[in-house]
């Protein structure tokens, strides 16, 4: 059963969605009779909250014209963790949880400073995942800024630091912000190459927005549909060409987009992707279920076997 400060909070929620709302639809909405919706009514208003009754047909209970809540209080981390956290719930139950965290949101969105609500609304739309969730990132502020520049087609200029540890300063052009595995992409128009590239979000600093022209993303472009492909042609050791006993659109479903690429083939589906280790690849082979051959390189067979033995040993 709800307690009466569920229900006074509730009644609050009511009345701040609606330009009027009767009596008898609060009762009815909350589970209590005429007289308690009265005296809930006189609680809000005893707190400062100034809601006006109107008599007659037609009439009912409203917050004054004019009237916010004071802000919610949350810092840039708090802000960022609680959107995370509800777009996160919404992706890994599209039907379920859809109407839950959009009323959620909205809520959240109706009280936050007009500066912050800016930024949330703005990760809220431009915020993607791809099949594995992430976490909270380590500078939210950079977060916000990233979604409210791609939100708003501005510019940027950053810091960069690539994996290998060279810095760099970039001109961007943001297109989509991106959660993959725990880590965070943007991907951009890089003004210094000329092309699109995706940028860890955590081996950014001293970014801010920048004057200058933004340029506008292709046709039909898809933020994590790229991050995909990018993050499967990262440079490593090994290059790999396996050609799986699988149709293609099979192939899709026990793959991941960012584990490899994948070409039909009249041989099945011929499986692209670079490795550090081949005993690694070894295992995710393995774990296909389905006949495959090796094209590249030869070392993997070597894996192969040498996993085909232990577990063996382990039988």
């Amino acid at each position: 059963m709800a307690s009466p400060t569920s229900r006074l909070l509730e009644l609050l929620e009511l009345l701040q969605a609606r330009p009027l709302t009767t009596g008898r639809e609060i009762a009815d909405r909350l589970g209590i009779d005429a007289r308690t919706v009265r005296r809930y009514v006189g609680v809000l208003r005893e707190l400062g909250i100034p809601i006006e009754g109107q008599r007659g047909v037609g009439g009912g209970y409203r917050i004054r014209p004019g009237y916010r809540l004071p802000p919610l209080m949350l810092g840039d981390d708090e802000a960022v963790a609680v959107v995370l956290g509800l777009l996160a719930t919404r992706e890994s139950d599209p039907d379920g949880a859809s109407d839950a965290v959009a009323g959620a949101l909205a809520k959240i969105n109706r009280v936050l400073p007009s500066t912050l609500r800016r930024q949330v609304e703005a990760l809220e739309e431009t915020l993607d995942f791809t099949a594995s969730k992430g976490s909270a990132p380590a500078d939210a502020a950079l977060v916000l800024l990233l979604a409210d520049a791609v939100r708003r087609r501005r510019r940027l200029h950053t810091a960069y630091r690539s994996f290998s540890g060279e810095e760099s300063e970039r001109e961007l052009s943001p297109y989509g912000l991106v959660v993959h595995s725990g880590c965070w992409y943007i991907v951009a128009h890089d003004h210094k190459r000329d092309d699109l590239r995706t940028f860890r979000v955590d081996r950014m600093w001293r970014t801010a927005l920048a004057e200058g022209a933004f340029v506008p993303s292709p046709d039909g472009f898809d933020a994590v549909a790229h991050l995909t492909r990018s993050l499967a042609s990262v440079p490593a050791r090994w290059q790999i060409e396996v050609l799986l006993d699988l149709p293609v659109d099979e192939a899709v479903r026990r793959i991941p987009a960012a584990l490899a690429e994948l070409v039909d083939d009249p041989g099945g589906t011929l499986l692209r992707t670079r490795a550090n280790s081949l005993d690694w690849m070894a295992t995710v082979l393995a774990g296909l279920g389905c006949s495959f051959t090796i094209r590249r390189p030869e070392e993997l067979r070597a894996s192969l076997r040498s996993l085909a033995e232990r577990l063996a040993a382990q039988a």
